[in-house]
């Protein structure tokens, strides 16, 4: 039987270290070695799920059911910025899910609606993103630039706190489990 190679973060920093799992594949072994709190975001087109693992309590090293982004929490608390802008908090939002909220973070299900815009909002913490769907969202910040970001089906991303803007879907569809770093 073949071993599978070892899997490269495809995000890391101060804060998390961040791993694309396919069905099918083990555990990247930093998270088996139970080194750190993770959240596991298991995921299909258009659906997902959430779930928290302290350190030292995770499940086995067994290979994944389906396409999982793992995130390993660092221990790298950055207190959440003040919101000096007079903007609502980025979360909770209309129509967002909480999935989990402890002392490390706060993970949100979220589906933009076509020519919805979201509220004008500040990011305080700093988040991990992953799309389920394809799609485009125009971010507009408070003086009014925008740009418009095209995302993919299983796309990550990191997005550091301390920004402010409004997001409009304007093509296709588009979903997200977002989780806010405490």
């Amino acid at each position: 039987m073949a071993v599978a190679a070892e899997l490269k973060p495809l995000i890391e920093n101060e804060r998390v270290i961040v791993w694309d799992v396919p069905a099918g594949q083990a555990l990247p072994e930093a998270v088996t070695h139970h080194e750190y709190d993770v959240v596991k975001v298991s995921f299909t087109h258009g659906s997902g799920s959430a779930v928290f693992e302290k350190k030292g309590q995770h499940a086995t090293a067994a290979p994944v059911s389906m396409r999982t982004m793992v995130i390993a929490l660092k221990d790298h608390a950055v207190p959440p910025i003040p919101n000096k802008t007079g903007l609502v908090s980025a979360f909770p939002r209309p129509g967002v899910k909480k999935l989990i909220d402890n002392d490390r973070i706060v993970t949100w299900e979220y589906t933009w609606q076509p020519n919805v815009p979201t509220p004008m909002h500040f990011h305080d913490k700093d988040v991990v993103l992953v799309y389920l769907e394809d799609g485009s969202l125009k971010s507009t910040t408070p003086d009014g630039k925008e740009l418009i970001n095209d995302y993919s089906y299983g796309q990550i991303k990191f997005n550091p706190g301390n920004r402010s803007h409004t997001e409009l879907l304007v093509k296709g569809q588009q979903h997200a489990i977002m989780t806010e770093l405490k």
